[in-house]
């Protein structure tokens, strides 16, 4: 004559009715396959199960904050490393009160490409400025990867961040120039650039000191050439022509982009994190824009956790499913062992 009810399991979403998996799901389809909720609505309804809109936008919101203290951890493994990679890309953002858009800025870290961490966080932020790379990286010291924005540059006067450039913008003027006009001087640059990163396709797999004795003895003097080449080249094209603004991008930003020659741990070109930068793209083009600054902030810390594991091999859904399941139990002085590179899942050996 008396009822007796288990006990509930400890859920991500508090006495919410989806399961890790359901939510994972979510997830996953929102952030990695680029499916908006508009578009889940009706998906989810062909299967039997009407869930509207609001209710996700509620569980992703849910879950981005229960994910923040993993991305946080992330962060700080990030910031653990001496070699970075910074980009960023815009994103249309809802302004509150009168259903106007403007442009919000997600920007992305990653470390090294040589570095033994795969990861990469993302911060969303309101707007383009400096500012917010110089309160992301606080106090870290190292080499920052990057193109030539004039926000990172005021990181740069205090001495604690060293800036190396990227070779494939710098690649990327002459291409440019080349395709526009077939410049014989942009096709001579870019055969050179073509040789540094076959050298590069080479050395790619060895140790950092390995590499940069490759590079000084190969690379150096190639781009020595290119440096002279380029510095007589410039002194007999007019100061305001295409081929004068491709040869000036090189030229004045010579230090930071042949910076790799002498550090083995150092990257060519910021292209790893570009690449971390596609998938951002390729949603962009169905989600259109953050709802709101928290909205943003809560994806960029879902988008995290969803590259960073795939940056690792994990299949992003076994892995989401895992921790969502774990998280509500799990020790906070634990939480890095459910972080992409060090996750395995429970009662297994690996991902």
């Amino acid at each position: 004559e008396t009822i007796v009810q288990a006990p509930v399991e400890p859920h991500v979403i508090d006495k919410g009715i989806p399961t890790a998996g359901l939510v994972a799901h979510v997830m996953v389809a929102k952030y990695a396959d680029h499916q908006p909720l508009y578009r889940l609505e009706p998906i989810f309804g062909r299967a039997g199960f009407p869930i509207p809109r609001s209710t996700l936008a509620q569980w992703v919101g849910t879950c981005g904050v229960r994910l923040q203290p993993l991305v946080e951890a992330l962060k700080t493994v990030v910031l653990r490393h001496g070699v970075l990679h910074a980009d960023e890309t815009p994103v249309q953002m809802l302004k509150p009160g009168n259903g106007k858009t403007h442009r919000a800025y997600l920007w992305a870290y990653a470390a090294g490409a040589f570095e033994d961490l795969q990861a990469v966080v993302y911060d969303f932020c309101e707007s383009r400025a400096g500012v917010h790379a110089r309160e992301f990286l606080g106090d870290w010291q190292g080499t920052l990867v990057c193109d030539d924005y004039s926000g990172y540059k005021e990181g740069f006067k205090s001495g604690r961040i060293i800036e190396a450039g990227c070779l494939a913008h710098a690649r990327r003027k002459f291409f440019d120039l080349h395709v526009a006009n077939k410049s014989q001087i942009a096709e001579f640059a870019l055969e050179q650039f073509g040789k540094v990163y076959e050298i590069e396709r080479q050395v790619k797999d060895l140790e950092a000191e390995e590499r940069r004795t490759i590079r000084q003895q190969q690379t150096r003097p190639l781009l020595d050439a290119l440096h002279e080449w380029m510095t007589l080249q410039r002194q007999k094209v007019p100061g305001n022509s295409a081929t004068s603004k491709a040869l000036d991008y090189n030229l004045n930003r010579w230090a930071a982009l042949t910076r790799f020659v002498d550090d083995g741990q150092l990257p060519v070109d910021n292209n790893w994190v570009e690449n971390r930068m596609r998938p951002i793209a390729q949603g962009r083009a169905n989600w259109l824009f953050a709802g709101s600054l928290r909205a943003g902030q809560r994806a960029a810390a879902i988008m995290s956790l969803i590259q960073s594991a795939r940056m690792n091999g994990h299949d992003p859904y076994a892995y989401l499913k895992d921790v969502l399941t774990r998280l509500p139990t799990h020790k906070a002085s634990q939480i890095e062992d459910l972080l992409p590179h060090r996750w395995k899942p429970a009662g297994g050996t690996g991902a």
